[in-house]
């Protein structure tokens, strides 16, 4: 059964907006996971721009399912994630003029800073997953590294702007999958995922975990956190279904 991983960095975003304490990011997780969430991710960047310490200390003691942390290279932040220890952590590309994560991490080009980093999270009993874009040697220089998994960037399918260009990008995503199980990898997805669009993915077989944010805290504003989860949830069960049984073309 296909997993999902909520991402609450933009609960903090709105706290940070005007230097308050509401809302609470430990406060929408533990709602997400009321809604059934099966992991809950944040991402600690460089700048504190929304989770801050105080947050990713307070997750590790409240959050019950699986804590992932979305991490960059950086020394500062790799100490904190070994001091920490969440049961994963994704390494992503990270730009203080972006205002979300955008496109996948480079591991052919930072192979020689990301190889290390893999190692002592690993040695420090994390799994390890890559935030990359579904292209075959960034796949397999992610196995190389020894990452556990793969996230694959399903952005170029939620930006595509006409039904072809989806219709492609969906094929790309058939044959990121494929790769990474072919190197050994759990695959996981994520990146411009919402309650529109998710159906399409979710009937990609082979999906281990999809990690959604904003469209779901941009509905919880109306239903609350709990219903926005289950909603998700629904539509990714529903996805799942329509997946070709075995033996069928895809």
């Amino acid at each position: 059964m296909l997993r999902l991983g909520v991402n609450i960095d933009h609960v903090a975003t709105v706290r940070q907006a005007r230097g308050a304490d509401e809302p609470d990011p430990i406060w929408a997780a533990v709602e997400a996971e009321l809604g059934g969430a099966d992991s809950i991710t944040f991402h600690l960047r460089e700048d504190r721009r929304h989770i801050n310490d105080r947050d990713a200390l307070l997750l590790k003691h409240t959050v019950a399912c699986k804590l992932n942390m979305e991490m960059s290279v950086e020394p500062e932040i790799v100490k904190i994630a070994l001091e920490l220890k969440p049961e994963q952590c994704t390494l992503v590309p990270e730009r203080r003029e972006e205002l979300t994560t955008e496109g996948g991490l480079d591991v052919v080009r930072w192979r020689k800073r990301v190889a290390p980093v893999v190692r002592r999270l690993k040695a420090a009993g994390i799994e390890v997953s890559a935030f990359i874009e579904p292209i075959e040697v960034q796949i397999a220089a992610a196995a190389e590294c020894r990452f556990d998994a793969i996230e694959i960037w399903t952005g170029g399918y939620a930006h595509a702007r006409s039904e072809a260009a989806a219709t492609r990008e969906l094929d790309r995503l058939a044959s990121a999958i494929d790769c990474g199980h072919d190197h050994g990898l759990t695959v996981h997805a994520g990146h411009g995922l919402t309650y529109r669009n998710v159906h399409a993915v979710a009937a990609i077989p082979g999906w281990c975990e999809f990690n959604i944010g904003h469209s779901i805290v941009a509905r919880s504003v109306f239903v609350g956190m709990r219903d926005a989860v289950r909603e998700m949830k629904r539509l990714l069960r529903r996805g799942e279904r329509a997946q070709p049984a075995c033996g069928e073309p895809a």
